[in-house]
């Protein structure tokens, strides 16, 4: 009996295990090979609109049936021959630095606050920082436009404070999506940044201050160094999907304003470039992809030399 028991817990663990990679390969795999496989073949005007990477040959001489794979590299050769996918991607890094630095520069206090306030309140401090979830991302977005306009919010008040005497307006400017991009994701900064300083003993604190540390020494030698896993995972979180974004930069933003999500829309809808489009979402993947392997390798090899 206790054998029947320790296979069904055997077997239930294996289940549970194999849920996220299960999902892993329907939702990420299978998509990612299927863009991969158009970012080889040609744009055709058909229904799909790309060309077949394998199809059978028949051979009239012989009499015999040949597979033939055609892949076509013009796709990815283009990206570094033309220069607007180049400003693309530089233009979408730059922009998702800055956002990355500004979550991290106003998230870090606010979840330093919060992860020092009573317990009682931090749950209700963390759902204000959660609150704006409940309300639909392009309902925020407007909003901002409401408030970024020349006849906005903000150039409202600077009017009637006498700080400028014509309308000042931020809409459609790079600024624009900066702020923009800074509160869709500063959330994602301030919660794993939460979680790791809730997690810091009080008592290093109180020993760096026996031993004669001010405040802001040891929040430089004990806090900061300690979170610094915080501070990745939050980095990561934001910079990964900043680099893609395109409904805030399309919102916010000015024509200038190019990142690499619009050309990708652009490439997909408007041009049905299939092949094209793909090619830079796959650059793009690994692009991202490879930085954050070869960082968690290095972290890795860290944590074992520390044991």
């Amino acid at each position: 009996m206790s054998g029947l028991i320790h296979r069904l817990m055997t077997r239930g663990r294996g289940l549970v295990v194999a849920v996220p990679y299960v999902w892993l390969l329907l939702f990420f795999l299978v998509p990612f090979l299927i863009i991969l496989y158009i970012s080889f073949s040609e744009a055709v005007i058909a229904q799909p609109p790309f060309t077949p990477l394998a199809e059978l040959v028949r051979d009239e001489d012989f009499g015999t049936t040949k597979l033939q794979i055609l892949l076509n590299l013009s796709n990815y050769q283009r990206m570094f021959e033309d220069d607007l996918y180049i400003l693309a991607y530089l233009n979408s890094v730059k922009i998702a630095l800055i956002t990355t630095l500004a979550c991290l520069l106003i998230g870090y206090p606010m979840a330093y606050a919060i992860a020092k306030a009573p317990p009682s309140r931090r749950g209700t401090l963390m759902m204000l920082v959660i609150l704006p979830f409940w309300t639909s991302f392009l309902i925020r977005i407007y909003a901002w436009i409401g408030i970024l306009k020349g006849n906005g919010l903000i150039s409202n008040f600077l009017q009637w404070a006498g700080i400028t005497a014509e309308p000042f307006e931020i809409l459609y400017s790079d600024w624009a999506v900066y702020i923009g991009m800074t509160y869709v994701y500063l959330p994602f900064m301030v919660l794993p940044l939460y979680a790791t300083l809730e997690k810091l003993d009080p008592a290093l604190l109180e020993a760096a201050a026996d031993l004669g540390s001010r405040p802001f020494r040891a929040f430089l030698q004990v806090t900061l160094p300690l979170s610094l896993p915080g501070i990745v995972a939050g980095s990561l979180l934001v910079f990964i999907p900043s680099v893609g974004e395109f409904v805030t930069p399309e919102l916010l933003g000015g024509p200038d304003t190019l990142m690499i999500g619009r050309v990708l829309w652009n490439e997909f809808f408007a041009n049905r470039d299939w092949p094209v489009a793909s090619a830079v979402a796959v650059a793009l993947l690994l692009f991202l992809v490879i930085p954050i392997m070869v960082f968690q390798h290095v972290q890795g090899r860290q944590m074992e030399e520390a044991r």
